[in-house]
């Protein structure tokens, strides 16, 4: 799966397609299989690009993730389906908490609730998760039982991008190993990752320099020893005013701590090689990122779509969806006949 960044929309008339093929595909997978099992294809990695291109957008882009949620958003955000999709690239990320909102009214969900988990599954993405690429697309897929976030982020100097995606929840998330898979088409050779269970010391200690008021006192000093030791150095804008913040608040979790409004980038930087250098609590640094089509693709890669074919394919899998209804006997002789038709 190989994700550079490309600019550009997808045309029209694939779209439209997209769309009248996407829904009869989510329909039977949600009426085979159930709900979660439909979750815990979104969550895969694998599933999620492959669905992508099943339904003919390119092989190797960036906009995999963008088109296919924004595909998702079109046939699921109706009355049709109990699931919603909130969130979206850039502008429409923004937008989030806004369409959590007025979709949890019509699921009757607790809407602060899932926010929580928006906001918290981005800040460790883009923050406890420090590998390089800045998440500039955020989508949750949510239902009565479940929910699941797909996340994208760039490098805007490799001009790359990998796609986080997150497990099958029912209540907040987790901060350690939160991930069904990250893909990405190179593995950094050294990253921050307070994800990992190798980082749980870590988390502790910096959680504890947080709560301590000699820190408090004697930020400065401490943050000194770190940049001049090694060669290591921390970032220049560390915004004190949220330490500040934590301090009061007292976080019994670190989530709790991710949560506060101003721990970004740079000061969790700062506390990890605090935690790492000055207390010899090590964080793992190891990138956490691991490494088919049936239509064509847009750009004629690995051959043209086929419009006709493709029609086609969208009326029989409304004729699956149809026949999907019928009693055993029914569907005995159509298996019988699409056997025959093999031979």
């Amino acid at each position: 799966m190989y994700l550079p960044l490309h600019d550009g929309k997808a045309p029209y008339w694939l779209l439209n397609r997209m769309k009248k093929l996407a829904k009869p595909i989510v329909t039977l997978i949600l009426e085979e299989f159930g709900e979660k099992e439909f979750f815990e294809r979104l969550s895969n990695p694998v599933f999620f690009q492959s669905f992508s291109n099943v339904l003919g957008f390119d092989w190797n882009s960036s906009g995999s993730t963008t088109v296919l949620i924004g595909v998702l958003k079109s046939i699921l955000n109706t009355e049709e389906f109990d699931i919603r999709v909130a969130g979206g690239k850039g502008t429409n990320a923004l937008k989030t908490p806004d369409e959590i909102r007025t979709f949890a009214g019509e699921l009757d969900l607790d809407a602060e609730k899932l926010i929580k988990a928006s906001r918290l599954t981005a800040k460790i993405d883009n923050s406890a998760l420090q590998d390089g690429y800045g998440i500039y697309h955020h989508a949750m897929i949510f239902s009565r039982r479940y929910w699941t976030v797909v996340q994208q982020g760039m490098n805007i100097q490799l001009k790359m991008a990998r796609r986080y995606h997150w497990g099958v929840y029912k209540s907040e998330p987790k901060v350690e190993n939160p991930h069904s898979g990250i893909i990405a088409t190179r593995k950094e050779n050294e990253v921050i990752n307070l994800t990992s269970d190798k980082s749980r010391d870590a988390r502790a200690v910096i959680l504890d320099v947080v709560r301590d008021r000699t820190f408090r006192r004697d930020h400065s000093r401490l943050l000194s020893i770190v940049k001049f030791k090694d060669g290591i150095s921390v970032p220049r804008k560390i915004d004190w005013k949220a330490l500040e913040k934590a301090y009061e608040l007292q976080p019994e979790r670190f989530e709790d701590l991710l949560l506060v409004r101003g721990i970004g980038k740079g000061t969790l930087r700062a506390l990890a090689l605090i935690a790492d250098l000055i207390y010899n609590t090590e964080y793992d640094k190891q990138d956490p990122a691991k490494y088919c089509f049936a239509l064509g693709g847009k750009d004629g890669v690995p051959f043209p779509v086929n419009r006709r074919i493709y029609d086609e394919v969208i009326e029989f899998m409304r004729s699956v969806i149809e026949q999907s209804r019928l009693g055993d006997f029914e569907k005995k002789k159509l298996l019988l006949k699409l056997a025959n038709c093999q031979r």
